[in-house]
Order: C-alpha cells, then structure tokens, then sequence
C-alpha cells in the first residue's frame, strides 16, 4: 500500500466518527501529508458516504487546504485592510515580483510557498505574515527580503531538519 494511502485511511478511522467528519478527516491527512492528495477525495468520499464532488468542493472552497505539496517554507502575507494601511500591498508586490510567482504557488526550487491570509489578527504590528506558523509583525521590505533569503538557504518543517541531523 502507498504510504500516503496508509496515512489517508489512519485518519479516516480516526475521525469518521466524530460529527462533521470530513473537516477534521481533510485537516487530519493535511496535517500528516502536507497537502490533500487527489486520491484521498474518492476515499474519503466513500468512507463518508458523500459524494466526490462534495469533497472536492470543501477542498477548493476552504483556502487552507492545499492539492499539492507545499514548499519547504510557507510563507502567510496578510491581505486585510489594516495590513494594507501599513504597507502590505506593496510587500506583496515585492514578494511576488521578486520570486516570479503567483499567489498560492510555490518557487521552482520548492524553498517556498506563498498565500495570502485576510486577517491573522496582529494588525497592532501590522504589516503581518506567518512563516511556517510562526506570526512577525512590522515587517519591512527589508526585513521580507531577509525572511525569503533564509527561507531560500534553510531547509524547511523539523522533520526536514530531523533528516539532515540537526533538530
């Protein structure tokens, strides 16, 4: 059995039987895989007695879930409207000029993936983002450019650096 099968069937048994299940079934293969693989929808359809289509659609609707495996960083602008008063828009600008890529993609070197948030509740330090879970506030362009180069150098989660040795 493929290894993501395992992982996707583990979190179906799991959590099948909590009410609403397919949330806490997609965060739950998310949180393992990284991202929601397209062979998890009809399983865990099945699994629910929902329909594909339903699945998919919660899949695309909730803009935390991922179909694709993200970078070894993800990088969180925020978007919302007290960020955009500091400056965030033009950090946005920056970003995305500046790594030759859209929201929601990630740089052809697979360092980082950047979304956008609307709101992660630190508009007193605003502009705002979050790396790899981690909230910074009053971020600079200088301090973006930094934050990308040592995303760019460093290798991403704890299980990345568990695997070269360093923790």
């Amino acid at each position: 059995m493929d290894p993501s099968a395992k992982i996707i069937d583990e979190a179906i048994a799991e959590k099948r039987t909590l009410p609403g299940a397919l949330l806490p079934v997609l965060h739950a293969i998310q949180d393992a895989l990284g991202f929601i693989p397209p062979d998890a929808v009809p399983r865990v359809a099945h699994a629910l007695n929902l329909s594909q289509a339903e699945v998919y659609g919660v899949i695309t609707f909730y803009h935390d879930f991922r179909s694709a495996p993200p970078g070894r960083h993800v990088l969180k602008l925020c978007r919302a409207e007290a960020c955009q008063a500091m400056g965030s828009e033009a950090l946005a600008a920056r970003l995305t000029q500046r790594l030759g890529i859209a929201w929601k993609e990630t740089t052809p070197d697979g360092a980082l993936t950047i979304e956008p948030v609307y709101c992660l509740g630190n508009c007193a330090l605003s502009p705002a983002l979050q790396l790899d879970g981690k909230l910074r506030g009053r971020i600079t362009p200088d301090a973006l450019d930094g934050i990308v180069d040592a995303c760019k150098r460093e290798p991403g989660d704890k299980r990345e650096r568990d695997a070269e040795g360093r923790s």
